[in-house]
């Protein structure tokens, strides 16, 4: 289900790139890093699923992620197949990484917008996902992204060579958590190995390895059941624990800069001290 995706990219993000309590650290990023990269690998949790035009992210930023959303879907094959490979997930890798090196020389500094765009359909797609816009209609989510890109050009972290890393946390944390439902994930697109007749008869066999070459390890049985619900809230709660936290951080980080600014802008506004 897109929410529990979105909530596991996020989780993994904290647990690779958090240096804190009950974290792996992987990764380690300051507090904003882990912020924004959580927020987009949210995203990228979901991007496994834009092979399907009906999707939660064909109608991220219509009428563009639905366009994208027909192309993909006629490239890989159909829904759950080519996106949910490994050469599906080294594809969306590989996207990430051309992105990050997109950069604009500009008055301001040198801006990182391939990165930024790309956030920006990470982010909005996470958003569409946990059901932060009406589910019809396009203008808010148009507003959200552009606002979303905007910050996050600015405010990102120099260094985007995490943007790959959150792409490949993303689609590892989807393929995985549909492997472990019952419809499976066919890992090895474009080749298809089917099993032999005589091991589609035996239990264990046929639901791990699927008649249709579909690999499966189905602990939390079919898509959306109460274990997947019952394993998702301790996930969705790692993962809020951890951005707050993170949150604070960058707040506590900036507010000095920002009240600056603010005063600044105020007394520029009013004619004081000018």
């Amino acid at each position: 289900m897109g929410g529990h995706h979105a909530a596991s990219g996020a989780a993994a993000w904290v647990a690779v790139a958090s240096t804190g309590p009950y974290t792996l650290g992987w990764y380690p990023l300051d507090a904003t890093g882990i912020v924004i990269g959580g927020m987009a690998t949210a995203g990228t949790a979901l991007v496994c699923d834009w092979d399907h035009r009906s999707s939660t992210v064909a109608h991220a930023l219509p009428p563009l992620s639905n366009l994208i959303a027909v192309g993909i879907e006629n490239a890989s094959g159909g829904h759950r197949q080519g996106t949910h490979s490994v050469l599906g997930a080294a594809f969306f890798v590989l996207l990430a990484a051309l992105a990050g090196r997109i950069q604009l020389q500009t008055d301001w500094g040198l801006l990182s917008v391939g990165a930024g765009l790309l956030c920006m359909f990470m982010i909005n797609i996470a958003a569409k996902a946990l059901k932060l816009f009406p589910k019809y209609g396009w203008i808010s989510n148009w507003i959200f992204a552009l606002a979303m890109a905007g910050l996050v050009t600015w405010f990102a972290p120099h260094q985007w060579s995490w943007l790959p890393v959150s792409m490949l946390t993303g689609v590892l944390v989807h393929i995985v958590g549909d492997m472990i439902t019952t419809g499976g994930v066919p890992l090895l697109w474009p080749l298809v190995a089917k099993p032999p007749k005589f091991l589609r008869k035996l239990p264990l066999i046929r639901d791990i390895w699927k008649a249709n070459g579909a690999f499966s390890i189905p602990l939390l049985g079919r898509a959306g059941s109460r274990r997947e619900w019952l394993v998702l809230i301790p996930v969705s709660a790692y993962a809020m624990v951890g951005m707050f936290s993170a949150a604070l951080g960058v707040a506590k980080g900036h507010f000095p800069a920002a009240v600056a600014f603010g005063t600044a802008l105020a007394r520029r506004l009013l004619g004081v001290g000018v």
